[in-house]
């Protein structure tokens, strides 16, 4: 058996017992599981009426526009946001005093402000007549702050070393910044930019409380304006539905991100450069005669 300094592997004692654990824990969200299950069936939830009118081709067009709506709405938000996170990191980086100090209570506040309040905030004191800018404008607000956080982390995490020889070479701070750390941070940082992406996706959905017609609007309107079967009203379809459509949505998107984690580590490693085919025909010859 081989143990690290963090970790000691298990003896049979502590397998037997991490087995048992993990059957207990199986049984428990099992059990769960089923008394879900169980108490959802009791309310007619699972009524195969209830899935009718998924069935129509209007149904289908209005699931489409809320979902062509909400990756409008992200794709602008997404692009503002990483914009705003560039020019807020390169102020709390300044040699500026009060340009990093200003940057820093621009951060701070936005990220302690909770997003569904500056949107409601938005729509009802500045974007009263477009609830889409209102949700665009404080998805910016919030992602851009957390996004200028994970820019500023990780130039900062570029070894000092850099910077110092770039300004040896004499270049100035722009120059060391554009040319020297920020290609070098820019592998680390991606993962870590887009998995914000993903949360700026799923934070499209608060706009269902300013009535903006993404997809979570269609889907609790569609639920409510759906006649009921037997008293109960369609919102376990609904669920289902909408539900599956922002998970394979934001399982894209990391699967983005798992492959640019992939193509940064493996471009770190790096290859060989080929060696000349003039050196490759001496180095034959001269194996060629030292052997004979």
């Amino acid at each position: 058996m081989s143990a690290s300094v963090l970790y000691d592997v298990p003896g049979p004692k502590a397998r037997v017992r991490n087995r048992i654990y993990g059957a207990l824990s199986t049984v428990a969200l099992l059990g769960l599981l089923a008394f879900i299950v169980y108490k959802l069936d009791g309310t007619g939830q699972f009524q195969a009426e209830l899935w009718d009118d998924y069935e129509y081709s209007n149904t289908h067009e209005r699931i489409v526009d809320g979902l062509l709506t909400t990756l409008k709405t992200f794709a602008i938000a997404a692009v503002l946001s990483v914009a705003l996170g560039a020019v807020l990191a390169a102020a709390r980086l300044s040699d500026h005093k009060p340009v990093r100090w200003a940057g820093t209570a621009f951060v701070e506040f936005f990220r302690a402000m909770p997003l569904i309040i500056m949107i409601f905030l938005l729509f009802a004191g500045v974007f009263t007549s477009d609830p889409m800018w209102a949700l665009i404008i404080g998805l910016t607000l919030y992602n851009g702050s957390v996004q200028a956080e994970i820019f500023r982390t990780g130039i900062n995490a570029v070894p000092k070393g850099q910077s110092e020889a770039a300004y040896a070479l004499g270049l100035r701070k722009t120059q060391v910044m554009s040319s020297v750390l920020i290609p070098q941070a820019t592998r680390t940082m991606l993962p870590s930019i887009i998995s914000q992406l993903v949360v700026t996706l799923k934070d499209t959905s608060l706009g269902f409380i300013i009535l903006y017609e993404e997809l979570l609007f269609v889907g609790k309107a569609f639920a409510q304006q759906t006649p009921p079967v037997n008293g109960v009203y369609a919102f376990i379809p609904m669920v289902i539905v909408f539900g599956s459509i922002y998970i394979l949505l934001c399982l894209a998107l990391s699967s983005v991100a798992t492959w640019v984690e992939r193509r940064t580590k493996r471009s770190r490693k790096g290859t060989p450069p080929p060696m000349p085919a003039a050196d490759t025909a001496a180095q034959a010859g001269f194996t060629a005669g030292g052997g004979a």
